[in-house]
């Protein structure tokens, strides 16, 4: 399992190169959001000309406190402020539609990206960070960038456009009490400022501790079987505390410094409601101004702080979004395989006749640090060619190699004399079926996992593959025989799940087959029915089978004995425990008792 256990200083974003990645990503939808922030522009300078014709009916009545009331202006005004704020509440209910429409079409884009790219990303940068952080930037990072994206760039647009035209609309009214107002809430507005700039790293530090978070406990569900049996439950218990104590430390620090703007926004806005009074009940006092301008700066006043306090939760999720849209770039930036789209070479699978060499091949996980050196073999086709040699020599590396998971360092390997690496990866799989030593089935029915992406396949095929594999009277066991959906509630032994496997390869039918420490799961009995069944399986196909249990290899062509990454010692069985070389130590090591 990965070493989770390192601490990690958390660091500010670079918020104006992160919301430039997520503005060019989301490119396409722009016109949308444009029109909707503009509308939320426009309903909000619609909702400012409220206090005004406010100031208005106030004036009257106070004017009819004294004498008759005129009923008709105030009713004509109040229609007129009716209509103000309906056209106001409609233009956000639009924007509120058009933005959630941007935003889901941007993060169902995001997700349609990274799932792309994980199929592009090399297999050597999973070997570096953890499948759950992986995941973590697919869910927690893009609903983020969803969530936060959805309300806040509205929410800002509105916010500034209160700000500045209440602004101007309290200058237009009366220029001292507008000093009054502003006066009252710049120190607010300046504290403001300084919070975000202290909490921008802990918000970062918050999507990163979440993502290690989800890797670390991925990892220990998967092995829970392991964890049990090691009793590591508290190693991985004081991994948990170590990584979810950042996670607080983060989020509580991020979420107390953002939770404080708004209450100082509020206290600036409540003391600038007693400001504006005072210096009105002043202004009024001496002549300078009327009753109804009190009234409509009240309301100024309110729509002046409240977008502070808007301002400043928007400024809150728009640290969250650069953070987990930072990581999610982060991922998408991560180098690709190389593109294949100009190669015309192809090797059709109906003609392949097996024949497989490597030349010369070098090739190491990192350039300085060289697995194989100088390998160089022969296939013929049909043959069956085993590779053995104890852990670490470099067996698995060469069938990762044969499959072009990775690139060589040097050297070529040929199918049929056709370099492999002037092929497309696509047209190299497709010369290929495997059996590995790890298992995956996915939740779906048997029929399903057996037959995966083959298409065309039938029942009957499906079946005789099973038999094929001593799987077909299992399968009928169960209550809907191979519809069965395998999940939590059917319970598969290791080499029940081996056997689904096999039929999968069998089904697959490609000319070329690997078989990776296929039988270990299995017990003697079944390992000998799976054993003729690959003997079936290997007819008239070149096989490359890898094992440690060297009796399960003792009928092939060809065996290729590896040690640091390099052929010591090749040919059949018989020959090889005759030479009493390296291989003739192996295989009397397992069966010392059995050999005289």
């Amino acid at each position: 399992m990965h070493n989770v256990q390192r601490h990690h200083t958390p660091k500010a974003v670079d918020m104006k190169s992160a919301w430039g990645r997520l503005m060019a990503f989301a490119r396409p939808w722009l016109p949308m959001a444009v029109i909707g922030l503009v509308l939320a522009m426009a309903a909000s300078i619609v909702a400012l000309m409220g206090p005004d014709n406010l100031r208005d009916m106030s004036n009257t009545i106070q004017a009819g406190i004294l004498g008759e009331v005129d009923l008709d202006a105030i009713f004509r005004t109040g229609i007129t402020l009716v209509i103000l704020y309906s056209l106001s509440a409609l233009g956000h209910y639009v924007q509120n539609f058009l933005m959630a429409t941007f935003t889901q079409r941007v993060s169902r884009a995001m997700r349609q990206s990274i799932s792309r790219k994980i199929n592009r990303v090399p297999l050597g940068y999973y070997n570096e960070v953890s499948f759950g952080d992986v995941l973590s930037r697919v869910t927690n990072d893009v609903d983020t960038i969803s969530q936060t994206m959805n309300q806040s760039l509205g929410s800002l647009v509105t916010a500034v456009t209160m700000f500045l035209g209440s602004l101007i609309m309290m200058f237009y009214t009366n220029w001292t009490m507008a000093l009054t107002a502003v006066g009252s809430t710049a120190l607010g507005f300046g504290l403001m400022i300084l919070i975000i700039g202290r909490s921008q790293k802990y918000f970062f530090g918050q999507q990163q501790a979440l993502g290690r978070l989800n890797g670390h406990v991925e990892e220990i569900y998967s092995g829970h079987n392991v964890v049990k049996a090691y009793n590591g439950e508290q190693g991985a218990m004081n991994t948990f505390n170590q990584i979810n104590g950042e996670l607080y430390r983060c989020a509580w620090k991020s979420q107390f410094l953002s939770g404080l703007m708004q209450p100082l926004m509020a206290f600036m806005g409540n003391l600038g409601y007693v400001a504006v009074c005072v210096v009105g009940a002043v202004l009024v006092k001496n002549g300078d101004t009327d009753f109804g301008t009190i009234v409509a700066f009240i309301v100024y006043v309110r729509q002046f702080t409240n977008p502070l306090s808007q301002m400043a939760q928007a400024a809150t999720s728009l640290q969250s979004t650069a953070a987990a849209s930072t990581r999610v770039f982060a991922f998408l930036d991560q180098p690709e395989l190389s593109d294949e789209s100009g190669k015309t070479e192809t090797l059709p699978v109906e003609q392949v006749q097996g024949d497989v060499e490597f030349s010369h091949v070098h090739f190491g996980y990192t350039p300085d640090k060289i697995i194989i050196h100088d390998f160089s073999a022969h296939a013929k086709p049909g043959q069956k060619v085993a590779i053995v040699g104890p852990t670490g020599a470099g067996k698995t590396t060469l069938v990762n190699l044969l499959m072009r998971f990775y690139e060589l360092n040097g050297g070529e390997i040929r199918i049929d004399g056709k370099n492999i690496a002037d092929l497309t990866r696509e047209n190299v799989h497709d010369l290929f079926c495997m059996v590995l030593q790890d298992t995956w089935l996915f939740e779906g029915t048997i029929r399903e996992n057996i037959v995966y992406a083959k298409p065309g396949v039938t029942d009957q095929q499906v079946e005789e593959a099973c038999r094929a594999v001593g799987l077909d009277h299992f399968v009928h066991t169960l209550p809907q025989g191979y519809d069965t959906v395998l999940n939590d509630r059917v319970n598969l032994s290791a080499g029940q799940k081996q056997l689904v496997t096999i039929a999968r390869a069998m089904i697959e039918d490609a000319p070329l087959l690997i078989l990776d420490e296929a039988t270990s799961s299995v017990d003697t009995r079944t390992e000998a029915l799976v054993q003729a069944a690959m003997d079936k399986l290997s007819e008239n196909r070149t096989s490359f089978v890898i094992a440690h249990r060297l009796s399960t290899i003792r009928n092939a062509d060809l065996i290729l004995v590896l040690q640091d990454g390099d052929i010591v010692e090749s040919g059949t069985h018989q020959s090889l425990l005759e030479k009493g070389g390296f291989y003739a130590q192996l295989y009397n090591s397992q069966f010392e008792d059995t050999v005289a």
